[in-house]
């Protein structure tokens, strides 16, 4: 009979272990199980305390993932100026955001507006009811939903947020006996997805009670089956815009062989090409998420939440295509970009996290509205500086100068080795294998 391997066994229980328990059944998966743990441990903060913060974040944790924190200086929008924090692995994504940021810093900077802050929420029930006779008590019902839920809203309600309006939505043709209520919230400075939910949910029994007992219905509508009562990522009504514009002839030296008209001109035709082709445009999106989401993990907020929104927006017209677009006209460049932005910066791990928090002090405490225009011009910015080198010098010849440092490190290179390398690729192309053999030379040697 066959060995069973470690790998194959079930756990159970395996959520109420102590830490030092979970580490140790993890380990064991290990080739090196005392190194394993070492390891984890290593990564463990110092301070008991805020270990503890860290672990109640999620389930099952048994260490820290460390992602590097980074800040692009130089950003100006709508004329004030920022240091904004950014958290990410990738290389190149702060410096192209920044490269981004300190060009149009001397050609009238970044401008932003918040289209609206809506934000929606929907409750899925299944009813064999008429929906005329629904529609006709339609408004007492929607009273009783606001009076069930006075003592969730009252705080939001003093700060200027609220529920901002109800929708009926009958989809049975869709699904049988399937209908909806979308609600409407503004939820000001905090993302908002715990009031919304828990709103939800009291509608849910609300509705119940209120069919129940109505006389308009009969004993067979008086039945409803609350499917559920989720709010949506989806937040077109969240909706934030960012730009940049100049005089054509100010992008004259942005490259050695192209004027600035026939810069605007390659520029524009490559977002066009993002737009017509959703190939393109999910690198190109995705290059716009890089500085969004950069910025949304350096403030605690939620960015699968953003980017599950972003590329919904991006599909709204029947077919995948760019965020962001390109406007040539009477002399002038302007290239813009609008996406949904649902961001907190009160609760969660917006004021639990430490940096977060000092993500927060260091923007200068932004409200949401802030920081929707934010995170959607380090969007904006990084996008810039990737186009940029795509319509010019390439985008490899910058990414893998930035990823030197990263392949360095995988051979292990010493600081003395790390420092003839960036003089020796400083005219050359940078691969894996180039720089592999350059080690390889200059150890034997």
């Amino acid at each position: 009979m066959p060995r069973r391997r470690k790998r194959d066994i079930i756990i159970k229980g395996f959520s109420k272990l102590l830490k030092e328990d979970k580490l140790k059944i993890v380990a064991e998966l290990m080739d090196n199980s005392v190194e394993a743990i070492d390891l984890m441990k290593s990564f463990w903060h110092p301070d008991k305390h805020k270990q503890r913060i860290f672990d109640e974040f999620s389930e099952n944790t048994i260490s820290n993932f460390y992602i590097p924190y980074g800040v692009s200086p130089n950003v100006s929008i709508n004329g004030k100026m920022y240091l904004v924090p950014m958290v990410i692995e990738e290389s190149s994504v702060v410096a192209a955001a920044s490269s981004g940021a300190k060009w149009w810093l001397n050609h009238g900077g970044f401008h932003a507006e918040v289209i609206d802050v809506t934000k929606i929420g929907q409750l899925h029930f299944s009813w064999k009811g008429d929906v005329k006779k629904l529609r006709k008590v339609w408004d007492e019902l929607t009273r009783n939903f606001r009076t069930a839920t006075a003592h969730i809203t009252e705080n939001m309600e003093k700060r200027g947020g609220g529920i901002t309006g109800f929708e009926l939505l009958d989809l049975t043709d869709k699904i049988e006996n399937y209908y909806q209520i979308r609600v409407s919230f503004n939820t000001k400075d905090s993302m908002g997805a715990n009031f919304i939910n828990s709103c939800l949910e009291e509608f849910g029994q609300t509705l119940k009670t209120f069919l129940n007992i109505h006389p308009s219905f009969n004993k067979e509508e008086k039945e409803v089956t609350i499917i559920m009562a989720i709010l949506s990522n989806y937040t077109p009504g969240c909706l934030v815009r960012s730009w940049v514009e100049c005089d054509i002839e100010e992008l004259n030296g942005l490259d050695d062989e192209l004027t600035g008209e026939q810069f605007a001109e390659k520029f524009k035709t490559a977002v066009e090409i993002a737009e017509v082709d959703p190939y393109r445009a999910t690198t190109h999106n995705k290059g716009i998420f890089n500085g969004v989401d950069a910025v949304a993990i350096a403030t605690g907020n939620d960015f699968r939440a953003i980017e599950a929104a972003g590329h919904t927006y991006a599909s709204k017209d029947g077919q995948y295509k760019s965020l962001s677009h390109v406007e040539i006209k009477d002399g002038r460049f302007k290239f813009y970009l609008e996406l949904p932005l649902a961001v907190g910066t009160v609760g969660g791990l917006t004021s639990l996290h430490p940096l977060a928090r000092q993500s927060m002090e260091l923007l200068g405490k932004p409200t949401a509205e802030e920081l929707m225009m934010i995170a959607a011009t380090m969007g904006l910015a990084n996008n810039f500086s990737a186009v940029r080198s795509l319509v010019t010098k390439g985008i490899q010849r910058g990414h893998m100068k930035m990823h030197l440092m990263n392949i360095l490190n995988h051979f292990q290179a010493t600081d003395q080795e790390k420092e003839l390398a960036v003089e020796y690729f400083s005219d050359k192309v940078v691969s894996f294998a180039s720089v592999s053999n350059f080690l390889q030379e200059t150890r034997s040697s």
